[in-house]
């Protein structure tokens, strides 16, 4: 009888580095490109990153057309308004430049453009019949892990909530990881994407899709994060810091890409989509409440988690390792500046109903390791408030 059970693991081909954006333009002739899109953010424009690649791409004989119209939390008019920009510039690639945002905006751009279809389609798991252009991503960020994982995530502005769009056919062809691109970040960017990137391990870690394999990259990712965040927070220019965050988010992505999610991402998907607020920060604000539902039917995981983040169990019962853990988070959520709970966001106990409504629907609630029903995430809710 077999150990293990059988697992598939999906990744992109990606370059790993200081100086890795210097390779665009020769990935980019790889893909016979002749006119790229361009998917970035005024953000990203402003930090110097967008003129930088552009010059790169003329340097290599390469015409680009930049698409920057979109939001920090992606729309669903925002995808189809590039989407229509890419078919009448007659681009044949795209490249992503940005965050999360830009990143998740140029895969469903890529989808809509091949598949002829409305991005609200393809919500769900492996709903994309054609993959879309060749796709290649520069992360300015280090925590959404979009430039590796077969997950696309966007708002739709009818329900305001963000759809899950999981399929390896949104997975980027090449991501040039780039740390040094990170550095440009605001002290609460560069808290909030970290600890998104540690939720992203945690929840993949425990998670009933988790293999060997992934349980690697995250309990690598945990350690990685728990030992640089606060100073890539509080020492911006730490380039030493900055690499070791851009590699625990890359291995947290490897995971949850193949692992997906939990709870966590389900419930703050509802919150983002509702409040357009940062993903990121929708994270750091719900893990430790749901890490405390989820312990008792996954301790043994969580036990091991305790340990990444320097916890020694030894001794302790279920209720102590729990207690201790959500301590550990939430000490951690206050030490990079992110403050408060929901409510001080605008959440309104009113408001709970229908963010749950959402959640319990969105496709990482199957694998997280206890059930949610529609009163715990309800619960969970007004715990963060």
């Amino acid at each position: 009888m077999s150990l293990y059970e059988m697992r598939k693991f999906v990744a992109p081909e990606f370059i790993f580095g200081v100086g890795s954006r210097r390779r665009v333009g020769f990935y980019a002739r790889n893909m016979m490109a002749r006119r790229v899109l361009i998917v970035s953010d005024s953000g990203v424009d402003k930090a110097g990153w967008l003129a930088a690649l552009r010059s790169d791409l003329d340097e290599a004989g390469i015409a680009s057309v930049v698409f920057t119209a979109l939001t920090p939390n992606p729309k669903d008019h925002e995808v189809m308004a590039g989407a229509q920009l890419y078919a009448k510039e007659h681009c044949d690639v795209i490249i992503a430049l940005g965050g999360g945002s830009a990143i998740d905006c140029a895969k469903g751009i890529g989808i809509v453009h091949t598949n002829g279809r409305d991005i609200g389609e393809f919500e769900g798991i492996d709903r994309v019949e054609v993959p879309g252009p060749p796709l290649l991503c520069l992360p300015t960020t280090s925590g959404s892990s979009a430039d590796i994982s077969q997950f696309c995530i966007i708002v739709d502005s009818p329900g305001r909530y963000k759809m899950a769009i999981i399929s390896k056919t949104v997975v980027p062809d090449v991501a040039l990881v780039d740390p040094e691109m990170t550095t440009t970040m605001d002290p609460y960017l560069t808290a909030c994407t970290g600890i998104d990137a540690l939720t992203h391990a945690v929840e993949a870690y425990v998670s009933t899709a988790s293999s060997p394999v992934v349980d690697v990259h995250a309990l690598a990712a945990i350690r990685l994060i728990w030992e640089n965040i606060e100073k890539a927070v509080f020492r911006p220019d730490d380039l030493a810091a900055r690499e070791n965050m851009s590699l625990a988010s890359l291995q947290a992505g490897l995971a949850f890409s193949n692992a997906s999610l939990g709870a966590v991402h389900a419930l703050a998907h509802s919150l983002g989509g509702f409040l357009d607020m940062p993903h990121g920060e929708c994270n750091a604000l719900l893990l430790e409440h749901v890490v405390r539902f989820n312990f008792p039917s996954a301790a043994d995981r969580y036990r091991l988690v305790a340990r990444q983040i320097g916890i020694d169990t030894q001794g302790m019962t279920e209720q102590e390792c729990s207690r201790r853990v959500v301590d550990a988070l939430a000490r951690l959520r206050a030490s990079v500046g992110i403050a408060g709970g929901l409510a001080d966001r605008g959440v309104r106990t009113a408001d709970i109903a229908e963010l749950a409504v959402h959640a319990v629907k969105d496709a990482c609630i199957f694998t997280n390791p206890r059930r949610v029903n529609l009163d715990d995430a309800q619960a969970i809710y007004g715990e963060a408030i």
